[in-house]
């Protein structure tokens, strides 16, 4: 008799889910939450999309490299930060 050896075959992702995934770590990692006084003098920003996107990226089920969607999610969230993208909320 011989021995046969069978292949795991894995899942192949498509080109599309790729780049919805990239353009979903982009929009998440550009969103902050900021905390502004009424005289606007203090700000208190706080990346929560980044937050977001991190753990995200960690309890993904098909990874296709964390580098990739940490570097990502830490581009959008420094561009993220000098344009008006979020939620401001005044006190």
């Amino acid at each position: 008799m011989s021995k046969t050896k069978t292949k795991k075959s894995t899942a192949a992702e498509l080109d599309s889910v790729y780049l919805l995934k990239m353009l979903l770590y982009l929009v998440l990692g550009s969103f902050w939450v900021r905390f502004t006084t009424r005289s606007q003098v203090s700000q208190i920003p706080i990346p929560l999309g980044f937050v977001v996107g991190v753990f995200l990226a960690s309890r993904e089920r098909f990874r296709i490299d964390r580098k990739l969607e940490f570097a990502v999610l830490l581009m959008a969230m420094f561009i993220g930060f000098w344009l008006p993208i979020g939620l401001t909320i005044t006190r």
